[in-house]
């Protein structure tokens, strides 16, 4: 199964996925290119690949990218062959992308679980912001695309509200848990083994 993972930026995306990846969730994470510097404790291949911006647009010529966009000024891509090598043999995988890219891997995957990860409202998305040190143009400008993504959550079969990290965390857990048992149920497979 393929789940997406996606909302506006700062919602905290980030750190739920690094959670549910702590679950007991048979789930794969696929690790996204960028063009962007490595954050803080970022690690690479774990986090993203930190790649060039020449290295990027030759891959993305090549075809290697299911998706890609500009965020920020940055270029990120999903790896196409990490995504289809996983699907084709069975395992279940999580995408954590941009509201853009989340519409094209639905057109890709129609079968594709899109969870959308939402914050209280745009002034508690904009104290998370703060918070990092975004300035208050960059904060602006983020608001801005924020409000045109919530727009689209209407196109995701879930909404998550993140209000309270452990109480997000368990509603994206049980979405994913029930997706699949009834994978393995209309399969007539027992998920246990």
């Amino acid at each position: 199964m393929l789940f997406v993972l996606s909302g506006p930026s700062g919602v905290g995306k980030d750190t739920l996925l690094k959670e549910l990846l702590k679950t007991d969730l048979q789930i794969k994470k696929c690790v996204t290119y960028t063009t962007r510097q490595p954050r803080e404790g970022e690690i690479e291949g774990v986090d993203y690949r930190f790649i060039s911006l020449e290295e990027f647009n030759k891959k993305r010529k090549e075809g290697a990218f299911l998706e890609w966009a500009e965020v920020g000024g940055n270029l990120y891509g999903t790896p196409r062959d990490f995504v289809e090598e996983k699907l084709a043999e069975e395992e279940d995988i999580i995408l954590k992308i941009d509201v853009q890219g989340a519409m094209r891997i639905k057109e890709l995957f129609p079968e594709a679980i899109l969870i959308f990860v939402a914050p209280p409202s745009l002034e508690a998305l904009a104290e998370r912001m703060a918070k990092r040190g975004s300035s208050g143009e960059e904060i602006r400008r983020r608001l801005r695309i924020a409000k045109k993504e919530m727009d689209m959550a209407e196109y995701y079969q879930y909404i998550v509200v993140n209000n309270r990290l452990s109480e997000a965390l368990n509603k994206i857990y049980n979405i994913i848990k029930e997706e699949q048992r009834k994978k393995y149920a209309d399969r007539g497979e027992n998920p246990e083994g």
